[in-house]
């Protein structure tokens, strides 16, 4: 018998329209961002330094909310692909967090 890996997280719902929110599994902090219906989910670690992104709660967009900002040295990350646009950490990636959606629910599968 095996075991499904994925692991709830929240409710798509949960996750503001244009906006971002941290959710905690395990002790690991994840950034969910939904721009146009769609989500997106990365570590929240910025390649940097391997800090937290975020500036305040829940907050990891920029002020127009068109790219993930690292609130330690300003680095920019596309939202649809986790690439550094811009800052010390330029042509990196945020960790991409694999996961799945069932009956508006968001499980994921990475807590290595």
């Amino acid at each position: 018998m095996t075991t499904n890996p994925y692991k709830h997280i929240c409710h798509i719902n949960d996750i503001p329209e244009k906006g971002s929110k941290e959710l905690v599994l395990e002790s690991i902090s994840f950034i969910a961002v939904k721009s146009d219906g769609i989500i997106y989910l990365y570590r929240n670690s910025c390649p940097h330094l391997g800090l937290p992104l975020q500036w305040q709660q829940d907050q990891f967009l920029n002020h127009d909310k068109s790219l993930i900002i690292c609130s330690t040295h300003g680095a920019l990350f596309e939202i649809d692909s986790g690439l550094c646009i811009a800052g010390p950490c330029q042509n990196q990636m945020l960790k991409v967090v694999d996961y799945c959606i069932e009956d508006e629910h968001i499980y994921i599968n990475d807590l290595k």
